[in-house]
């Protein structure tokens, strides 16, 4: 059978096992699927589905002593599984070229960022310097990088997310590529960033004459770009077929579960549905506009429970330290106020103040300006044992649930850890029972004790470092960014957790996110943070049906 001349890439039966004690453990199962020229293909799946040993296996990037890959990979007709290393180095980067999930872990810290595309270049092609430029400078402009100021001699930590991101598609595409494969490359991007990051990939696309393989778990945004779908479960291709027609009439049950958790931001449920939740046909319960003015009004009846009063906050932007400070202003006169039993939403692009906001409540950062009430005293004035107090009743769960937990740590030892610091627990009996009753809390049972954190998922991971949190029973939790790095189907069972606890124990919350159907759906009031100020603070529906503030606008609209 001659290949289609139109088909750039070609996978028949790939299989990739692992080899555990002479069994062979199978990861990936029988996948079959093709990319033609210049078309967009999304691969969508949970964690573990087998979406990004797909992707490493096209590069041939898979340890050989640990994987067992057996199948066809045709690219232009030659199978990649069957070509020496000298020449599947010809193809990577020159032929077949990857960004990745993490823009920060993909570039060297140490390097400025002109060295870095240079260096990309030179080891793909023979071409002179001023070739090399002229080509840097054409896709500096094609992903608009040109407005950065001196961007070649700066290192990553000097340019934010996005521009990290933009750098790594310029090194990507250095070498003209005939096939992108994107590994989750908006995933920890703000709403607008994510959309610029979209708009470029389809402008590259067509002007650079590009395939691209979007791999994603965020149905929602793969509807924005591809033209045709893949989707995963358990290392098994459960559907293909066009975009449109998948969303308008999933044949799948699987894929009709993962579309039906896709916030609807028209509709005020209860409990978000989970996979779970389609599968046992479980009805949702709907709050209506008057249950929840109700529910808000017995909110804000009382005083509050905590207020932030003209707040600024100053950053040294200098590095050298003979010359004069330049004072970078990360917060300026925020004014804000927060409620028993309310869940306060928190959003705006990075670098807006959001994080900044959330160290200075919890008394980490030291502010310039203003005061912090908590239940009406000053916590700029706390000390020693009092600041030990406040720390109990402020907690704050992370973005990262594996960067939170210590690696080496036991399950049971990193959640029993804030009790034994403050000195509310003693004796080993009583250290498993208050574990195995915060485990129950969170959804896990007591087989997770001794377990370490390389052992459990993303979600249960997360479930991990929530437990922790309210081991101390605060009164404030701060959620920042906590659901941002899972899939969308674990998102769900996360805040319907979040909202599960907050309801058994009258937690306070204030959830910081850049996903704003998430924010809208968690949140009683919204704050927009726009360069250190605080833009607009509405009730949550009110803003998103009626924003005021052209900030509020641009962000609502670039998450539609």
């Amino acid at each position: 059978m001659k290949p289609n001349k139109n088909t750039l890439l070609e996978i028949n039966n790939l299989n990739i096992s692992i080899a555990q004690n002479q069994s062979s453990k199978s990861l990936v199962k029988n996948i079959s699927f093709h990319i033609k020229k210049n078309e967009i293909i999304g691969l969508i799946g949970e964690s573990g589905s087998g979406k990004s040993l797909t992707s490493l296996a096209i590069l041939n990037l898979l340890n050989k002593d640990k994987f067992k890959v057996t199948g066809e990979i045709l690219f232009k007709g030659n199978d990649l599984l069957k070509i020496s290393e000298e020449e599947m180095l010809k193809n990577r980067g020159a032929e077949i070229s990857m960004i990745f999930q993490e823009p920060m872990s993909a570039l060297n810290p140490t390097m400025k960022i002109g060295h870095q595309l240079y260096e990309m270049y030179k080891a793909h092609q023979n071409k002179s310097f001023l070739e090399i430029t002229n080509r840097i400078k054409k896709l500096i402009k094609k992903v608009k990088l040109e407005g950065v100021e001196n961007l070649f001699e700066k290192y990553p930590h000097e340019i934010s997310g996005g521009q990290k991101q933009r750098v790594m598609i310029v090194m990507a595409l250095a070498c003209n590529p005939k096939l992108l494969i994107a590994d989750e490359p908006t995933t920890a991007l703000d709403v607008t960033v994510q959309k610029e990051i979209i708009d470029i990939l389809k402008l590259l696309q067509k002007s650079e004459g590009l395939s691209i393989l979007f791999i994603s778990h965020d149905l929602k945004l793969v509807s924005k770009i591809t033209d045709r779908l893949v989707i995963l479960k358990d290392g098994v291709v459960v559907e293909t077929g066009i975009n449109k027609k998948i969303f308008k009439g999933p044949i799948s049950d699987y894929t009709k579960a993962l579309l039906s958790v896709i916030i609807d931001p028209k509709k005020r449920l209860k409990t978000l549905p989970t996979i779970e939740t389609y599968e046992s046909n479980k009805k949702l319960v709907k709050e209506n506009k008057s249950q929840r003015q109700k529910r808000q009004k017995k909110i804000y009846s009382n005083e509050p429970i905590l207020r932030v009063n003209n707040v600024s906050k100053f950053y040294n932007s200098s590095s050298n330290l003979f010359q004069k400070n330049k004072q970078y202003q990360a917060l300026n006169n925020v004014c804000l106020t927060l409620y028993t039993g309310e869940t306060l939403g928190l959003i705006g692009e990075s670098g807006s103040g959001k994080t900044t906001l959330s160290n200075a409540i919890l008394k980490i950062h030291d502010f310039e300006k203003g005061k912090i009430f908590f239940k009406e005293k000053d916590i700029s004035n706390l000390k020693s044992k009092d600041l030990l107090d406040f720390r109990k009743k402020v907690q704050i769960i992370f973005q990262d649930p594996y960067a939170s937990l210590n690696p080496v740590q036991k399950i049971q030892d990193a959640i029993i850890e804030p009790l034994k610091y403050h000195q509310q627990i003693s004796g080993q009996k009583e250290v498993e029972k208050k574990t195995i009753q915060l485990l129950k809390d969170v959804g896990l049972d007591e087989s997770f004790l001794s377990r370490y954190p390389h052992e459990l998922s993303g979600g249960q991971r997360q479930r991990v470092c929530i437990a922790r949190a309210i081991s101390l029973k605060p009164e404030i939790i701060i959620c920042d960014e906590c659901v941002s790095a899972l899939d969308v189907s674990v998102q769900a069972t996360i805040l319907n957790l979040l909202n599960s606890l907050k309801e058994k124990y009258g937690f306070t919350y204030i959830f910081i996110s850049h996903d704003l159907s998430v924010v809208k759906y968690m949140s009683d009031r919204i704050v927009v943070l726009f360069e250190g100020e605080i833009v607009e603070l509405e009730e949550a529906d009110k803003m998103f049906l009626k924003p005021t503030n052209d900030y509020t606008r641009k962000l609502i609209k670039a998450s539609l």
